[in-house]
């Protein structure tokens, strides 16, 4: 397989990887199993629960058997077609996966922020009873 096709399943096999750890580790899917295993990776007297558990609870650390299951399954190798080019695939993945977790969580963070800034000026102009010039009728924001 030439580089730039190596290159080209990095980054696409990367996608599945980062959208299945973020999914398990942030979304309101896997609250419930996620509050679990958080409990139990503070809580557990036993140093190696604790951790078995956080590792459900990070995505950085989650992504890493998400990361190496995608490569098992699919038998994608990186710069060497032996068990080397696995690990430096495995590893690859992870990182690429963790960079797009890190983009969707700075995007989803600026579009709360904005998303509250528009919340709090439209309380602001209901409150003070200012309508919209553009809004018909002077119904206001809400209309």
């Amino acid at each position: 397989m030439s580089l730039g096709v190596q290159l080209v399943w990095l980054f696409t096999l990367a996608i599945p990887v980062a959208c299945v750890a973020w999914t398990v580790t942030h979304e309101e899917l896997f609250r419930e199993p996620r509050d679990y295993a958080l409990e139990r990776s503070t809580s557990d007297s036993r140093m190696l629960v604790r951790k078995f558990f956080y590792l459900l609870t990070c995505e950085y650390c989650f992504s890493h058997y998400v990361a190496l299951a995608a490569v098992l399954v699919t038998g994608f190798h990186l710069l060497l077609d032996d068990w080397r080019g696995t690990v430096i695939a495995w590893l690859a993945v992870v990182w690429v996966a963790n960079q797009y977790m890190g983009v969707h969580g700075r995007l989803r963070v600026a579009i709360k922020s904005q998303r509250t800034e528009i919340r709090v000026l439209e309380e602001k102009l209901a409150e003070s009873g200012t309508t919209d010039a553009a809004t018909p009728k002077g119904k206001g924001i809400a209309g």
